[in-house]
């Protein structure tokens, strides 16, 4: 059986907005404590990105105090 294809109708969004204004932080913040640059920071934030290290994952759940679930979720 081959693996499924991607398909438009489940999209992973990036609730990385809601998240920050939720804790009242902004981007530029977000990316000097987790030591990612604001332009990668950036793209996910706009759903652009096509992957996602873990340890950037981790490290993004860690400032925000939140779960993968709470940052990532399938449109």
């Amino acid at each position: 059986m081959s693996p499924a294809k991607p398909s438009d109708e489940y999209l992973v969004h990036c609730r990385l907005d809601e998240l920050l204004e939720q804790r009242g932080m902004t981007l530029t913040e977000l990316s000097r404590e987790v030591g990612v640059t604001l332009a990668n920071l950036s793209i996910l934030k706009n759903d652009r990105a096509k992957a996602i290290r873990f340890s950037t994952l981790a490290a993004i759940c860690r400032v925000l105090d939140c779960q993968i679930g709470d940052l990532l979720v399938i449109d």
